[in-house]
């Protein structure tokens, strides 16, 4: 079966991932399940040498995996879409994972966001970060709210990424969108650049060590609009893995300078609704309030749950099980998967019958995701 033939399948079905392997038939993810391609044999190392030439079609890419065995890179194929592609060794053996890139970025109403997302996007300066666990969509959101800023903002925005996801064209916003091992050799020379390209907002595809955390701090700081992702699960710990990040004798310097630049932090796990036919974000919510600048200032970030669950009504920020409680309300979700997924699961179910808990369940009695 041919790598085209695989896409074409998994894109028809709606699926979000795809990984291929020697010696196992296809796999394609739909609404986070792992199924097989239905009728397809066995990949063989002749099949998986093919796919391997059809996606390494750059010489920095082909010398990227022959040296360092693994590659990241984005790939076009006519007439099917866009995919995200990992390539890798594995037992000595090719493998492969390929992530289809939507043909469109969607709104902040299609991924059903809260409306505190849009506030956040109309920052003009400081820094912004998307988390949570891989393949939870934090590369859609984050372009959602690029898309929302370039649709309503004449603003000159630069992506650093590894690789290029979705491909953005200008509206009233310019873009300048860059590609590790194509456009630039690393993330943070990437960065310190980009401060000398005139820019207003600065996309970093991720901070994935001290050096880019602190040349996004620093470019936050200076006046523009940073925005990148943390593989962290909440609020709490996405300020204790910032500040980690960094020598201990720096650590109080680095907790002042982040209070100060911190807007948001935008939290999110993907879970299946209902009746089976996707996948719906439960979100995290933290605004940078002058209470949670505190916080971080004073080394409280355990404690940041609690200011999230008292901010709702004020600032429209949400804990995860505010979240969940609303998706549950909404039929969004079943009352197993929120509790499954919860931080105070005997809160919730008091909740759920009624009962108050210890949490402030906020305003999340009637409204629905999304409701403005």
């Amino acid at each position: 079966m041919t790598l085209d033939r695989i896409l074409e399948s998994a894109v028809k079905q709606g699926a979000s991932d795809i990984i291929l392997k020697d010696g196992g038939p296809p796999m394609i993810r739909i609404h986070g399940e792992l199924i097989p391609v239905a009728g397809a044999p066995t990949l063989n190392s002749a099949d998986m040498q093919a796919a391997a030439n059809a996606v390494l079609v750059h010489d920095v890419h082909r010398m990227r995996f022959a040296t360092e065995k693994h590659a990241d890179l984005a790939f076009d194929q006519s007439n099917i879409g866009r995919f995200r592609v990992n390539i890798y060794r594995q037992r000595g053996k090719i493998g492969m994972v390929l992530r289809i890139v939507p043909p469109s970025v969607r709104t902040f109403e299609e991924l059903n966001l809260p409306p505190v997302v849009e506030r956040i996007a109309q920052e003009r300066r400081g820094l912004i970060l998307v988390t949570g666990p891989t393949g939870n969509g934090k590369t859609t959101t984050m372009s959602a709210m690029l898309d929302y800023i370039n649709m309503t903002s004449p603003r000159h925005i630069i992506t650093i990424e590894d690789p290029i996801e979705y491909v953005h064209t200008d509206k009233r916003s310019v873009f300048s969108q860059r590609e590790i091992g194509t456009d630039a050799d690393d993330f943070p020379s990437a960065l310190r650049v980009a401060l000398r390209q005139n820019p207003d907002v600065v996309m970093v595809g991720e901070m994935r060590d001290t050096e880019t955390i602190s040349s996004a701090i620093m470019a936050a700081e200076t006046g523009h609009l940073v925005m990148s992702t943390l593989h962290t699960v909440d609020a709490a710990e996405t300020v204790t893995r910032i500040v980690a990040a960094f020598p201990e004798h720096q650590r109080d310097q680095v907790r002042i300078i982040l209070a100060n630049v911190l807007r948001g932090v935008i939290s999110q796990r993907l879970l299946p609704t209902i009746n089976g036919d996707g996948l719906v974000p439960a979100v995290e919510i933290m605004v940078g309030t002058v209470r949670v600048r505190e916080y971080i200032d004073k080394n409280r970030a355990r404690e940041l749950p609690d200011v999230i669950s008292q901010g709702q009504s004020a600032y429209g920020m949400q804990t995860f099980d505010q979240s969940l409680m609303a998706l549950f309300r909404a039929g969004l979700i079943s009352y197993d998967e929120a509790l499954g997924h919860c931080s105070n699961p005997s809160d919730f179910e008091l909740q759920c019958r009624g009962i108050g808990g210890g949490t402030d369940w906020g305003s999340f009695e009637s409204r629905a995701p999304g409701e403005k």
